[in-house]
């Protein structure tokens, strides 16, 4: 390129909602770049959408852009292209002559206008956001960036001379510390090349001598040395280099180009991916795109290196891009931060074949095309290490294979996979990809910790005693065969699945023998853990984007009388979350057939029902539940890990835990020394040392086993197992349950008046003044929800409604506890005011009462949180007046429950407070009030 002439700034603007076509005077201007939405241009949205954020000026149609260029002379008859980067469907006219029409919703447009005169020329563009070519997945989704309309990166006429180079692409070839350069050249015979290179660092091998070649019109493969102190380039090492190409044409003007690229080589190596040679592991996260203080993605390099940043610090090195793609500045962030980045299709659906039912070949072709097109245009970023063909495809696998096998054979810089979770329930490995996305091998050999209720079975953070046991290993590559193929039951080779926010019937094969795979595994879309909303987020949505689903949640739960505990129920249920994602990661890390995870997510998710599943809110900030040094303790290069078989112990009972150390740091270890201790408050109980041998290249190192026998107490006390290695950052800290010997929850029940429902005996002591309790039978109570401890997945409104139109089982939908742990009723069982391990065994079997009927001064003693769309006032356990005497009540299955140390000193700790002078509540109900409760 000779120069450039930037376009910034004020349009004048048209929208043309019905395309009727341009008018003259347009009437309207708007600066540029931006949307319509943001420059708040057109018809003010009024309504109130729950399931996303609402656009308040949501416009879809033509907007015509037009303004006045001033070509100087010294460019009079240069041959330009207009350059549209990050935009919808563009025609372009220059002067009232048509140029083109050009549609990639992923790369910049470039329509070529041939040589201006100098002197001031009218340029004209009209974007139109609807009838894409193809849906366009979260590209244009509502419920990530919004569907909006205008040009939102660089607008530039760029000035070319009559020999220039097109299409530059740069493959690194690390082994010997080299490039070799593809590119086209135009316009000339004959020319000179000449080429140079600068690290972007400094210091040793900061650069390459300057290299010049001869070229002809047509392609140039030029191979460029580097030297041997040449840097590579990795995610923990991201070395950079500024590559200058400078070709001269016979007119003797300089073509020039530039780019960034790293020496890197990113390869499958077994079951786990390799950087230049050494294994790694990838830490990855969902990215849809969500920028709600615009509504678009930001197209300059330092907000990205913010939002990429804020995600390193909590240890994500890999991003994976749903059915979409970022803008160059994304990539160069990345490449910067050293972070590998995977953009895919923006496609969600169905690939078919010529002859089938509803083949669209037009949008096929599109796809395909656009693939090619992402190649080209970010190609030669180093962070490009991956690209998927689309999110939860179904369709023709032979159709998967050929598009496959055309991107490898024409870009072979990076790693290839047909889409993330294909077919769902019966995942095919094509020959062609170079890894596996998903989250199931068959129905029953899970590799994830949570699941939807739609797409059952559950996964072990839902269902599973606590412990830090758990890996999936045996799912991946079973030891033996006892995974049957009942998950691929089909009905005349139909499925039903989860399509998006529906449901949807498919085309399935039944499954044939044992699925093993042979390349690296990469968990898809794991956590999905929800949390209730922060209604203080309210007020940063200063954009075109307005928190009017938030509004509304604040609402029903102010009409629930409940709105005071907003705060607590958010902090609550985040403290839940954040327990259960750590053990999604670690289960992750402890999988040593696993070669990386993709989270969804560490940020809140705008749409889709809204789903507020991040530790960090929509806009990347902190919620405060965690600190980013907490959490790269279990999600980072180097993960220190306990197995132990459960939390809750008797004063007595032996304990042991396998210390294992997940290791991906280019640093090798030559030992590891391991201090560990075990810890009351600041009291500590007992402590030791393990010392295990490493090699380098080592993965996984088997540390030691930390054995003990629990110390006596006398009361309930939580300890703290800490582990550290010397000389690093490496720690890891565990919360445990000590319980006294010889709690007899049956003794301690037996002096109480207990009944299982508001019988006449009941009444009668009632009426004496006594105190009760009524323990609930779990099996037959028409007011209660069931009582699940995980948090919900995702968010109940969207499935909900898929497992209704599915006919399965709804989720349970709740968000964990808030409780009142001043309560002399836990008194022996001293608790935080959220959900914790001790309540794990109580949570899961119990139900919780429907208490909005009931007076709103009631408030539960131990409340289980509602999810935002019903908002019922749930009491796991509550008490009231009744008569002269007062009730405790809960729905448990006490027997179940005192099999257990915790159930066992729950119950001693409730017993001991009915029996008490403390056990005087303040809220009355009435008898009939509370027998409806009852049944």
């Amino acid at each position: 390129m000779l120069t450039r002439i930037g376009l910034e700034g004020t349009w004048e603007l048209q929208l043309d909602a019905n395309k009727e076509g341009l008018r003259q005077p347009l009437g309207d201007t708007m600066t540029l770049p931006g949307t319509t939405s943001y420059a708040r241009k057109g018809q003010r949205n009024e309504l109130v959408e729950t399931g996303t954020l609402t656009d308040e000026y949501k416009f879809e149609g033509y907007a015509w852009f037009s303004r006045e260029v001033d070509i100087p002379e010294a460019l009079d008859g240069v041959a330009c292209t207009l350059y549209l980067e990050r935009t919808r469907v563009t025609t372009v006219w220059v002067d009232g002559r048509e140029i083109g029409t050009q549609n990639s919703l992923c790369t910049p447009h470039l329509h070529e206008i041939g040589g201006l005169t100098s002197g001031k020329h009218r340029i004209t563009i009209r974007v139109d956001n609807t009838d894409y070519p193809t849906k366009g997945g979260h590209m244009t989704s509502r419920d990530t960036q919004t569907n909006w309309n205008g040009i939102t990166g660089r607008i530039e006429l760029q000035f070319y001379g009559t020999a220039y180079l097109h299409d530059v692409q740069v493959y690194p070839e690390p082994r010997d510390k080299s490039v070799t350069i593809r590119a086209q050249v135009i316009g000339t015979p004959e020319g000179s090349l000449s080429v140079s290179a600068a690290s972007v660092h400094g210091g040793s091998g900061d650069s390459a001598e300057t290299v010049s070649y001869a070229v002809r019109a047509g392609e140039v493969v030029a191979r460029y040395e580097l030297g041997e102190d040449a840097k590579l380039w990795s995610d923990s090492e991201p070395h950079l280099y500024r590559l200058t190409l400078r070709l001269t044409g016979g007119d003797q003007r300089v073509d020039t180009y530039e780019t960034l690229f790293g020496l890197r080589e990113f390869k499958a190596d077994g079951d786990k991916f390799a950087i230049n040679g050494a294994k790694t592991f990838l830490r990855g996260k969902h990215d849809g795109l969500i920028f709600p203080r615009t509504g678009f993605a930001p197209t300059t390099v330092e907000e990205w290196l913010d939002v990429l940043g804020t995600a390193k610090s909590y240890g994500i090195n890999h991003y994976r891009f749903h059915t979409c793609c970022p803008p160059e500045a994304a990539f160069t962030a990345a490449d910067m931060l050293g972070i590998y980045m995977e953009p895919e299709l923006p496609f969600w659906g169905t690939i078919t074949e010529e002859g089938d039912e509803k083949h669209d070949q037009a949008e096929q072709d599109y796809l395909i095309e656009e693939g090619f097109r992402i190649l080209r245009a970010f190609g030669n970023h180093p962070s490009f290490v991956m690209m998927s063909l689309g999110n939860e495809l179904w369709g023709s696998k032979s159709t998967l294979s050929r598009i496959l096998k055309a991107y490898k054979t024409y870009d072979d810089r990076h790693l290839y996979t047909q889409g993330s979770n294909n077919f769902q329930f019966v995942p095919v490995i094509l020959e062609e990809e170079d890894f596996f996305t998903g989250v199931r091998f068959s129905r029953d050999r899970l590799f994830r910790g949570s699941y939807a209720m739609c797409d059952a079975p559950l996964g072990h953070v839902q269902t599973d005693r606590p412990g830090t046991m758990r890996d999936y290993d045996e799912q991946i590559v079973p030891a033996r065969k006892p995974y049957g193929t009942d998950g691929t039951t089909t009905d005349g080779g139909t499925i039903q699945i989860q399509y998006g926010t529906e449901a949807r019937t498919v085309k399935a094969d039944a499954a044939g023998e044992e699925l093993i795979p042979h390349l690296p595994v990469v968990s898809h879309e794991i956590g999905q853990y929800a949390m209730y909303p922060r209604f203080g987020e309210i007020e940063k949505y200063t954009g075109p984007l307005k928190a009017r689903n938030f509004e509304t949640f604040r609402d029903r739960l102010e009409a629930k009388g409940m709105g005071h505990l907003a705060d607590r129920f958010f902090e609550s249920s985040g403290q839940l979350a954040v327990a259960c994602y750590k053990e999604e990661l670690e289960a992750a890390f402890r999988s040593k057939r696993l070669a990386g995870f993709q989270l969804l997510d560490l940020q809140d998710f705008s749409g889709q029902g809204t789903a507020l599943v991040g530790i960090l809110d929509a806009f990347m900030d902190a919620k405060g539940l965690i600190s980013p040094e907490e959490w790269r303790r279990y999600c980072s290069d180097a993960v220190l890990l306990g197995r132990f078989e459960k939390y809750n112990y008797v004063a007595g009972e032996p304990f042991s835990a396998a210390v294992e150390l997940a290791y991906f740091r280019p640093s090798p270890l030559r030992s590891v020394q391991l201090t560990w201790s075990l810890a009351a408050g600041q009291r500590v109980i007992a402590g030791g040392q393990l010392e295990a041998a490493a090699e380098a290249g080592m993965a996984y190192i088997g540390v030691g086993e930390i054995a003990l026998d629990m110390p006596d107490v006398t009361e309930m006390t939580k300890v703290h197992l800490t582990m550290a290695i010397a000389g690093t950052d490496i720690a890891k800290s565990y919360d445990l349950w000590i319980y006294p010997k010889g709690v007899d929850a049956d003794a301690d029940l037996a002096g109480v008046h207990l009944f299982h429902s508001l019988s006449a005996e009941a009444l009668v002591l009632l009426e004496r003044g006594a105190n009760v309790l009524i323990m609930a039978k779990t099996d037959d109570l028409s007011h209660t929800i069931e009582g699940t401890y995980c948090t919900d997945f995702w968010c109940y409104p969207m499935f909900r409604s898929i497992s209704e139109s599915m006919n399965k089982p709804v989720p349970v939908g709740t968000l964990g506890l808030f409780i009142d742990h001043a309560h002399p009723a836990l008194q022996r069982f001293p608790s935080e005011a959220h959900s914790t391990y001790p309540w794990w065994s109580i949570v899961m079997r119990s139900r919780s009462f429907i208490l909005d009927d009931m007076p709103r001064e009631l408030q539960p003693i131990v409340q289980t949180i509602d999810n935002f769309e019903r908002n019922h006032k749930l009491g796991l356990l509550f008490e009231c007046r009744v008569l002269n005497g007062s009730v405790v009540v809960c729905a448990l299955d006490a027997a179940a429950v005192a099999e257990t140390p915790e159930g066992r000193q729950f119950l001693r700790s409730l017993a001991r407070y009915v029996r008490s002078e403390q056990c005087q509540p303040s809220v009355r109900l009435e008898v009939s009030q509370l027998g409806r409760l009852l049944g």
